[in-house]
């Protein structure tokens, strides 16, 4: 079987690959034209959804393509070829975004940013720090890192509420509610966190009028997608104190062009897509696990729904 790498850490990719699967051909190169080459002989490709996509444009006919993104937006652009099966990564970033999600929540409980401001002023902070028992979390998106989530936030006694394409019953949440029901819910939550994917339906999902149901004293967390926010109602929510604050990691455009609002909103944190990276050793166990079922005409893990969008 040959495989090829199109993944800007492919020498990495390539070496783990080969010791993980002795059996395999794996083909890649750094160079566009060679990797275009030998994309027209290869059934399966592994790699991040951009180069995956231009190789596509191209002419080239995959069989299976295995992203090594959460994310799959480039493959879903208009006028790509769909004729192929596409996986995306799932169950490697959990814990991760977990971690990060877990940094900032506690972050402003006991209010790190503001005591560093106190120290560069030489203040003597002694303000009492909150804590997270019994503050009401919204996690928007339920599936793969959203379960990992809530899982992560359950031993600190926060209290955890779900958005999912369907209302459904699923531990550790209290309740799982329709995407119908976002409003309702951000008006009890302390935290609303969204992880959903890039689909028609999440779109300017966070407008003027959603913000305005938010409770004073919640923060908003931005890490699934950027466009699902409209950022000149986000920056003006702030500015009005219908939110108390926000951490955003994904931006519409990225890097954030220098005179977007987002730098100089009141109560907003930057973080520039860092929340979860990929960890290229456990992306290529979840690559070989789907190669063997995808040998052995198996399901894979993380098969995308070109319909649904992930």
């Amino acid at each position: 079987m040959r495989v090829l790498i199109a993944e800007q850490d492919h020498p990495l990719y390539a070496q783990l690959l080969r010791a993980a699967a002795p059996d395999l051909e794996v083909l890649t190169s750094g160079d566009s034209a060679e990797l275009s080459r030998l994309a027209a002989d290869c059934p399966v490709w592994l790699g991040q959804p951009d180069l995956l996509a231009t190789l596509l444009r191209q002419g080239h006919q995959p069989q299976w393509l295995q992203s090594t993104w959460a994310g799959i937006t480039p493959l879903l652009a208009d006028g790509l070829p769909r004729g192929y099966r596409l996986t995306r990564a799932v169950g490697i970033f959990g814990q991760v975004m977990a971690e990060f999600v877990l940094t900032y929540m506690l972050g402003h409980e006991r209010e790190v940013l503001a005591r560093l401001v106190s120290q560069v002023e030489r203040k003597w902070d002694n303000r009492i720090g909150q804590s997270l028992a019994g503050r009401t979390a919204l996690i928007v998106g339920t599936g793969d890192i959203g379960q990992r989530v809530a899982e992560f936030l359950l031993p600190f006694g926060v209290k955890l509420y779900g958005i999912a394409s369907t209302a459904r019953e699923q531990a550790p949440f209290i309740e799982v509610a329709a995407l119908d029901q976002l409003e309702r819910l951000v008006g009890e939550a302390d935290y609303v966190i969204n992880l959903l994917p890039n689909t028609p339906e999440t779109h300017d999902l966070y407008n003027a009028a959603l913000f305005k149901q938010f409770k004073p004293t919640g923060v908003f967390m931005n890490v699934g997608r950027g466009v699902a926010v409209v950022d000149a109602d986000l920056v003006e929510a702030l500015k009005e104190g219908h939110l108390a604050g926000a951490v955003i990691d994904v931006c519409r455009q990225e890097p954030l062009p220098q005179r977007h609002p987002f730098w100089t909103a009141w109560g907003l944190l930057l973080t520039g897509h860092s929340s979860a990276p990929t960890s290229p050793s456990m992306m290529v166990d979840l690559f070989v696990q789907n190669l063997r079922a995808y040998q052995a005409r198996q399901a894979l893990r993380g098969e995308v729904d070109f319909e649904r969008g992930y």
